[in-house]
């Protein structure tokens, strides 16, 4: 199955398991590398043997990313924090998770996990290692992945978002100063010291005549630095919604449609009026809600033979909200359960009715609105 996230592959602990279109590259150019590796450590193993040897690494390789990223994400949840996926990708993985940690502590201990298991990995390798011989087919496998367990958790103690030294950096930040804000742009700045420190590296690497490892020294170095850049993006919203609630952005004038309509009456409406989501009401109520996110998923031929209920959202199915919710934690649901709107419930008259209506596009311009002001008064 291909989904946002890539090839779904199955599932762990309940946690949704994808390939990105990238990791197919990398697992091509390690397998290929740890063949060429084995050849020149083993010349006395048949071709056969480097070959099973250099896929087997590699598979086992990204076994222990997944392992990795798996110690993140039930830390996390142990926590009650959601986990959306883990994706393996051209650097290694990614754990997504829901929301933010709610404390200095949950922050420590759920960055802290993923180089604690690695560095497990690493010493269960070596000592599986020791049993057989190096110059057997697991022995030398063994070593290898011992080795590779070690570094990847050193490389990810480097303070510097977004690695988990960079989060480590965080939590203890966060802990001295009582600040989340503060402290993430500590790490953000670490971070981005590390990734210009790796690009000036890699180039130097490069006009040495190590074309190869320099160029992809620069090439992690710059992916570190846009992980970085994007974090200060964020702390950037956060401090900008931060006490705000759904109240203070939604929407007031609900605009609804028939639910009897066709679909391709219900396009004239939004050419008519410019709106992209209606409240779909029948017998004097609200039954369900569309938008045009909804109507894009219907093939165009079958608009004129399509009403608005056999396409809408039905009402149980709508993902609602409360005036006093923050804004914040509606944009985390908003990401997390891949919704574009939500209309805003509350009780009137001894009765739930929608009072309000708050699309992501209400929450971008709250946020660029914020950031404008923000920066004039700087100036």
């Amino acid at each position: 199955m291909v989904g946002e996230g890539g090839i779904k592959i199955g599932r762990v602990f309940g946690i949704p398991i994808f390939l990105h279109a990238s990791w197919f590259i990398a697992f091509a150019l390690i397998t290929l590398s740890l063949t060429q590796y084995y050849n020149s450590e083993h010349p006395q193993w048949n071709q056969t043997q480097h070959w099973m040897a250099g896929i087997l690494t590699s598979i086992l390789f990204f076994g222990s990313v997944v392992f990795h990223e798996l110690a993140h994400s039930l830390t996390a949840r142990a926590y009650r924090i959601p986990v959306v996926s883990i994706t393996l990708f051209v650097f290694g993985g990614l754990a997504r998770i829901g929301k933010e940690s709610e404390n200095w502590r949950q922050e420590f201990n759920i960055a802290i996990a993923g180089p604690v298991s690695s560095y497990v990995l690493a010493a269960g390798f070596f000592g599986l290692g020791r049993i057989f011989p190096e110059s057997e087919l697991i022995g030398a496998l063994c070593g290898w992945l011992a080795q590779i367990n070690f570094w990847l958790a050193t490389f990810n103690l480097i303070p510097g978002f977004p690695l988990d030294g960079g989060r480590i950096l965080r939590s203890l930040v966060w802990a001295a100063t009582g600040d989340y804000t503060r402290a993430t742009k500590v790490a953000s700045l670490g971070g981005q010291g590390v990734a210009y420190l790796m690009i000036f590296w890699g180039i130097w690497q490069a006009v040495k005549g190590e074309w190869a490892n320099g160029l992809w020294m620069a090439f992690v170095g710059w992916f570190l630095l846009s992980a970085a850049q994007e974090t200060f993006a964020q702390v950037a919203i956060r401090s900008a919604l931060r006490g705000m609630r759904a109240g203070d952005v939604m929407t007031r004038e609900v605009p609804t449609i028939s639910r009897a309509i066709s679909l391709e009456d219900y396009v004239q409406e939004i050419v008519r009026t410019g709106r992209r989501v209606h409240l779909v009401e029948g017998d004097g109520r609200v039954v369900g809600l569309i938008s045009v996110h909804v109507l894009n998923k219907i093939p165009r031929e079958e608009w004129t033979s399509t009403s608005v209920q056999a396409a809408m959202i039905p009402r149980d199915s709508i993902h609602a909200t409360r005036p006093d919710e923050p804004i914040l934690a509606i944009l985390e649901r908003m990401q997390a359960e891949d919704i574009n709107q939500m209309p805003v419930v509350a009780r009137v008259d001894g009765a739930e009715r929608v009072v309000g209506l708050i699309s992501r596009d209400n929450i971008l311009r709250v946020i660029q609105t914020r950031l404008e002001m923000s920066a004039l008064a700087e100036q």
